[in-house]
């Protein structure tokens, strides 16, 4: 009889869409809990964890005491203040920021990209951005098999990537736009019912987004590829839930479409949905709750001088491009450790 060591697990930020996210997939995943603590920047609250209220605690200075593995769903800042302090505790942070992603001592992990990448930790494993989470998933095989020399991406973001308030604002605003009423903005710069918007994040002094570049600086480093060629341009779009994007790749060798879908079909985490006489791609209905990345839409890119391909793929941001991921890091920690 194989005996599995429970996991004392702390979630800081459980009261946060990916937060709550995370509670849910530790149970789906039937993670080893042996212990249980929630917390958040302000106590008072409470999340369903096993069909049971459980109270959120405010984190302080013992938060992390006695805790093996500690799942941040918080904003840098607040990643930044507290991270350290859990690792001096004894824990493991599994940190779905951007505070420690481009570290160089911090490893920043896809488990089906890049697992091997964990072992280096030295405390802390990064969480990377949920469109570099999606794109990659789907890349990698692709990249193994012809090496991807240039890659060009656009993305078009769900509102629920900017939290609950994004995804009130996209509900009121088209409540509004039915009743003839002006819509009020305050999440999205401009109104996002009917709209797309070519801005998430601060613009940078070359034009792109800190979003843009974070999935060339994050591909680079989780990919061990620093001469890779990437330019991006991230939409939010009126959608509720789950990514797009589309990726056109440039390969140091050659690859068809009808190889690229065969790697793909075996490849861990991907669905592919390609068949478009049919009117099967990948859509952000299909792919909302549930953690496959869909990949279609595959062709070759006839404007490459070189080797190129074109896809579409989709994939749940909250799920496997954040809570998700974090789930499967910490399986992967608790497992090497428990041993």
């Amino acid at each position: 009889m194989i005996v599995v060591s429970q996991a004392r697990v702390a979630l800081f930020g459980a009261t946060g869409a990916v937060g709550v996210e995370m509670l849910k997939i530790l149970e789906e995943r039937d993670f080893p809990v042996g212990e249980l603590r929630l917390l958040a920047s302000h106590g008072g609250r409470t999340a369903v964890w096993r069909g049971r209220e459980h109270p959120v605690e405010a984190v302080g200075a013992d938060s992390f005491r006695d805790i093996d593995l500690a799942l941040f769903a918080v904003d840098g800042d607040v990643s930044r203040a507290w991270a350290p302090e859990a690792v001096r505790s004894g824990a493991v942070v599994i940190d779905n920021s951007s505070a420690f992603r481009m570290d160089d001592a911090v490893p920043l992990v896809i488990p089906e990209v890049n697992p091997e990448d964990i072992d280096a930790h030295k405390g802390i494993v990064a969480n990377p951005n949920c469109s570099t989470i999606i794109a990659l998933v789907a890349l990698h095989p692709l990249h193994r098999a012809a090496g991807i020399r240039r890659l060009i991406a656009s993305t078009y973001q769900a509102v629920s990537g900017a939290g609950k308030a994004g995804l009130e604002e996209l509900q009121d605003q088209t409540r509004a736009w039915v009743r003839g009423e002006e819509p009020k903005v305050s999440a999205f710069a401009y109104p996002i019912a009917f709209n797309l918007i070519p801005h998430i994040d601060a613009f940078t002094e070359n034009g792109y987004t800190k979003e843009e570049l974070k999935m060339r600086n994050e591909s680079r480093k989780i990919l061990h590829a620093p001469e890779l060629r990437v330019s991006c341009t991230c939409v939010r779009v009126p959608v509720l839930r789950s990514h797009s994007e589309a990726l056109t790749i440039e390969t140091e060798r050659p690859l068809t479409p009808d190889e690229a879908r065969e790697l793909l079909r075996s490849a861990p985490g991907v669905k592919v949905v390609d068949e478009p006489s049919l009117k099967r791609y990948p859509m952000p209905l299909d792919t909302s709750d549930q953690d496959l990345i869909y990949a279609g839409r595959i062709r070759v890119d006839e404007s490459a001088e070189g080797n190129g391909l074109v896809l579409w793929v989709c994939g749940d941001q909250i799920r496997k491009g954040a809570a998700t991921n974090a789930v499967q890091i910490a399986e992967a920690v608790w497992r090497k450790r428990a041993r």
